[in-house]
């Protein structure tokens, strides 16, 4: 079944009477008039093409890093070169182009990296046939044999320095080979007979490669296996060797079932271990979300964690333990552009701290470790995206809301300060076309109290003297958010309503980027998938605006947005009456491992 026609049958199903009673006001066109609306359908997808312009810039700046150049597409295929001087604050529009000063190519360094070379540059660590040797760098002399009991099958490796070269560290590691998926093709040319297929993958249950920790000393040619657990669970650690004392080194421990992280430190010359940081959460911690960074020559961790209920950055000092919140509040840090050790500053981007805002709109700020001085590179409303100048003396900052237009402005790093007005969107070929953005809407969640945040779509000849069935575009997997923030013109959802129908996106609890409380939702309960959020936020806006008729709402989705939809269906009957699902992975036990552990638990069942 194609798409159009899978969405023909459950448009069939919500708009007839077969699923609900009629009603005066019900919009229910005839064959004839479905027939046009997939006509007019398809001819807005291509006339809504090629309409918006100067949406964005993309600056290629000088060697001088003062000044940059960009190209603006205009109707009709013109094109126009503005060229921009950041220092004086000016654009020029330029016809000569030989102006344009191109960008050298990027210098790649060649240099041969020598893997397992000491840092004094008199030992090379190897491993032959399993086992760990050292010898000496300039051929002079006999290797060093540190164990016998490697092999092919579970050998030594991931071999790495100490600073002062007293010291390798390196795992024992024992293999783990997925078991295999199967398929049949069916589509062959030349054959009436399918082909059964396989590949490697990993379900939930599945066991992981494991490494035992080792150290080797170089001076007494002893092994010693480091009091501490397996790695059992992802790939080996990194090591980080203390700066100015490199006795010790840390790495990072992520417990199978999400609910623990460890950084832990070891102390080379006894073996022995200790726990700097232990973090644990009844629920889940995301793993894919957990960002650390180590800082080349200190002995300070930045890292983000979600204990005090907010995504927020910390500063641990590694060998006092002291710890530090950088970032603090009722709102989200999103992700870390970098670390300044010289100013005591980080660069990050955050969601929700302006009041009255929409908390998923994207901000970019710089902060004191401190906690204080917080600048806010973006000020104005709207979800922002930002690009700096090579040196980061300046920044391009383009923002735009849902159903705002983008607009461009080129800023100065160290304060923020508006520089100049770069570009502003042409919409005006689009508004021609009668087509209208995504409208937002909000409404509260189970709980009465928290915001959730949705758009909708109407058909582009909307009558609201008539009630229209609803379309619920859906993904709730909790790995992000998905409403779209940026300014959408036309999508997907737009089209299916050109059919006659009030499309609707969603984010509800149990998604991401809102509270630990938000996401928690979704902790070993994927079934309910933001459903009671949902269906109240429909209820909302049907009590809003009388042409949504909630007597008839069907919704679609594909991978986890068709288990959602199938979950609609089967959990929620009395308010979805029809569905399209595509790729579903409705059985959580046998879909890929990362996804469905980190949200449903380890073990498998339990």
């Amino acid at each position: 079944m194609t798409p159009k026609t899978a969405f023909t049958s459950l448009l069939f199903l919500v708009c007839t009477g077969i699923v609900n009673a009629q009603t005066p006001t019900r919009f229910q066109p005839t064959h004839e008039e479905m027939v046009k609306r997939y006509r007019r359908a398809a001819l807005l997808d291509s006339l809504t093409r090629n309409t918006i312009f100067k949406s964005g810039v993309d600056a290629h700046w000088q060697p001088d890093g003062k000044s940059f150049w960009y190209r603006n597409h205009l109707r009709g295929g013109a094109k126009e070169f503005v060229l921009v001087d950041a220092v004086k604050g000016t654009r020029q529009v330029i016809t000569d182009t030989q102006q344009l000063v191109r960008n050298p190519p990027p210098q790649h360094n060649r240099e041969r990296r020598e893997h397992n070379i000491s840092p004094d540059k008199k030992w090379e660590a190897y491993v032959q046939d399993g086992n760990v040797f050292i010898k000496p760098a300039d051929g002079n002399g006999p290797p060093v044999q540190f164990t016998t009991d490697g092999s092919a099958l579970q050998p030594y490796g991931r071999l790495a320095w100490s600073p002062d070269s007293k010291y390798l560290a390196g795992y024992l590691i024992h293999p783990v080979k997925d078991s295999l998926v199967y398929y049949i093709l069916t589509s062959l040319s030349g054959t009436t007979r399918g082909q059964l297929r396989s590949q490697p993958y990993k379900q939930p249950g599945d066991p992981f490669t494991s490494y035992t920790l080792f150290l080797f000393h170089v001076d007494q040619h002893k092994v010693t296996r480091v009091h501490t657990d397996v790695i059992d669970f992802l790939d080996a650690p990194e090591f980080h060797w203390r700066n100015g004392d490199p006795r010790y080194f840390v790495y990072e421990k992520r417990d199978r079932g999400h609910q623990r992280f460890r950084v832990i430190e070891v102390d080379a010359q006894t073996a022995s271990a200790r726990t700097v940081i232990d973090e644990k959460s009844e629920t889940f911690i995301y793993e894919s979300r957990l960002w650390t960074f180590y800082p080349p020559n200190s002995n300070y961790l930045f890292y983000t964690s979600e204990k005090d209920g907010w995504r927020h950055l910390y500063m641990t000092d590694l060998v006092t333990g002291r710890e530090q919140q950088i970032t603090k509040g009722n709102w989200v840090v999103r992700d870390i552009d970098s670390i300044d050790m010289t100013k005591k500053e980080v660069w990050f981007s955050a969601g929700g701290i302006n009041p009255g805002e929409d908390p998923y709109h994207l901000h970019y700020y710089r902060i004191g470790f401190a906690g204080r001085k917080r600048i806010d590179l973006t000020p104005e409303k709207g979800h922002h995206f930002i690009s700096f100048s090579p040196d980061k003396t300046w920044y391009i900052d383009n923002y735009s809301q849902v159903n705002v237009p983008p607009v461009t402005k080129l800023r100065r790093t160290a304060d923020g300060r508006e520089i100049l007005l770069l570009e502003e969107a042409d919409i005006s070929l689009y508004q021609q076309t009668g087509v209208r953005p995504p409208e937002v809407f909000t409404a509260k969640g189970r709980d009465g109290v928290t915001d959730i945040w949705g758009i909708v779509s109407h058909p582009s000849d909307f009558d609201p003297n008539k009630k229209y069935p609803v379309l619920e575009n859906i993904y709730a997997g909790p790995h992000s958010s998905y409403v779209p923030k940026s300014f959408m013109h036309y999508s997907e959802m737009q089209s299916l309503a050109e059919l006659g129908f009030i499309v609707v996106m969603i984010d509800g609890m149990g998604t991401a980027n809102r509270s630990k409380a938000f996401h928690d939702v979704c902790w070993k309960n994927l079934a309910d998938g933001g459903f009671p959020d949902r269906i109240l936020w429909i209820k909302a806006l049907a009590a809003k605006y009388p042409s949504v008729d909630t007597t008839r709402v069907g919704l679609y989705g594909t991978s986890a947005g068709g288990q959602n939809t199938l979950a609609g269906l089967l959990f929620h009957p009395e308010f979805y009456k029809a569905g399209v699902a595509a790729c579903g992975c409705h059985d959580n036990r046998v879909d890929k491992q990362w996804w469905n552990e980190q949200w449903m638990g380890y073990p498998v069942g339990g």
